[in-house]
């Protein structure tokens, strides 16, 4: 269960989910429905990637007993874990899926500067 302790990855990440039906709206209207399913796979590829930094954020708040040591290595064990989770959605999307690789892109860059926004614009508690 959730400590309720908000570090704000949370709520960039529904920053994020704010933008999937946005992005395959903007590139349905503006580019046809391949381009709109294309960018809505973007996003949902970042969305996934921001899932796993909330779940690992989440696993090191319900254990305040684990050591600098061992959270060193959830950070670099989460990094890496994104970076496979990155690149193997993206080979999905272009080699299995075949969809257009702008718009997908589009999408992706789009949602991670909504990550961006929304980490920056935090208020001071």
């Amino acid at each position: 269960m959730f400590s309720g302790f908000d570090t704000g990855t949370r709520r960039v990440a529904l920053a994020q989910a704010a933008l999937v039906p946005v992005a395959a709206l903007v590139g349905w209207v503006f580019a046809g429905i391949g381009a709109g399913l294309a960018a809505l796979y973007g996003v949902l590829v970042a969305l996934s990637v921001s899932a796993v930094l909330v779940w690992r954020e989440r696993q090191s708040i319900l254990h305040p007993e684990w050591d600098q040591h061992r959270l060193f290595k959830l950070f670099i064990r989460a990094a890496i874990e994104r970076l496979v989770v990155l690149v193997g959605l993206l080979i999905v999307g272009l080699g299995v899926l075949k969809l257009a690789p702008l718009p997908m892109m589009l999408g992706l860059v789009l949602a991670q500067f909504a990550w961006l926004a929304a980490a920056t614009s935090r208020k001071n508690k």
